[in-house]
């Protein structure tokens, strides 16, 4: 691994913890794939409920949507454990829910088509909704020469077990880091290769505030950047689960961004409009998103736990 800081300790966790990744993916391969989809939303859809997790996804669903009531909130808690164990039980057979196994249904498929010829890079953004990873399977497999931006994984041995299962069926993922990461980007796009990201997730360093399900959160402003500086368009796409391990990829019309002149301004108009994108999904699909992680200000969470607090006194 070349890091004289890692202790041997943490390097033999490490390596059992690859081990536990790479019997999970034996075992879950060798099931068809929507008895190994229903069997993951199973296992979630119980264990969820248990874990801290899925009070601060009650606490977001709460923020989000204030005037739900406490039933509404269950059905899509329980919709969003299950449909988030589906995708970690997916992952292992990605290679079996390309377009081209007639799995994924395409929507305005015929825009990738054109990307694909055109030869000019473009950012695709998009979230967590449903199986994220089949957006970046959907964008492959239509020939788009595409870097896959992600968040690379702790453990260094497993790290390198999901990029090598991505390699395999076409998609090239990159974790970016800090400058060097951002030139990375940079040269790619000068070379014609297009990058896609996920932009719904808190990004505090170096982040615009943008309004989102009506309070003020911090965004990447990476991907609009980009378009920027390259003269392109932000290509959103999303997913859908249609039933079981089926799913619905969904090519939006592209955001084209202004240049006022005003960079400043031009970045925050893009940071906002992609957000404003993410939160017209995330409402006309609740249930897909992924609820687990701290969206909003940590002023947010305060506020409404003392909120509970007051109404409990």
């Amino acid at each position: 691994m070349g890091d004289k800081h890692i202790s041997v300790g943490q390097d033999i966790i490490w390596r059992l913890e690859a081990v536990g990744f790479d019997v999970f993916t034996f075992l879950f391969r060798l099931l068809p794939v929507d008895a190994a989809s229903w069997l993951g939303g199973a296992i979630a859809r119980l264990i969820g409920p248990l874990t801290k997790t899925h009070r601060l996804a009650d606490q977001n669903l709460r923020l989000a949507f204030p005037d739900k009531d406490a039933a509404w909130r269950a059905r899509i808690l329980d919709a969003q454990w299950e449909t988030n164990g589906r995708t970690v039980a997916e992952f292992p057979m990605m290679d079996r829910l390309l377009p081209s196994t007639g799995r994924v249904e395409m929507v305005n498929g015929e825009r990738l088509e054109e990307i694909a010829r055109g030869g000019k890079p473009v950012v695709f953004v998009s979230g967590h909704f449903s199986n994220w990873e089949v957006m970046p399977a959907a964008i492959v497999n239509s020939g788009i020469n595409c870097e896959i931006t992600y968040r690379a994984a702790n453990n260094p041995y497993v790290d390198k077990r999901i990029r090598d299962s991505r390699f395999r069926y076409g998609v090239r993922l990159f974790a970016p880091k800090g400058g060097d990461g951002a030139r990375e980007m940079l040269e790619g796009m000068k070379q014609g290769r297009s990058v896609a990201l996920m932009n719904d997730q808190k990004f505090n360093r170096g982040g615009v505030a943008a309004p989102f399900f009506g309070r003020m959160v911090m965004a990447a402003p990476g991907p609009t950047r980009l378009a920027l500086r390259f003269g392109t368009v932000l290509q959103p796409m999303t997913v859908e689960r249609t039933k079981g391990a089926r799913f619905r990829a969904v090519v939006h019309e592209p955001i084209v961004l202004q240049q006022t002149g005003d960079r400043t301004a031009d970045i925050a108009e893009g940071v906002r409009r992609i957000t404003a994108f993410v939160e017209e999904q995330v409402r006309r699909r609740p249930e897909e998103w992924f609820w687990v992680h701290r969206r909003w200000p940590k002023e947010a969470y305060a506020e409404l736990e003392a909120g509970e607090k007051a109404g409990a006194s």
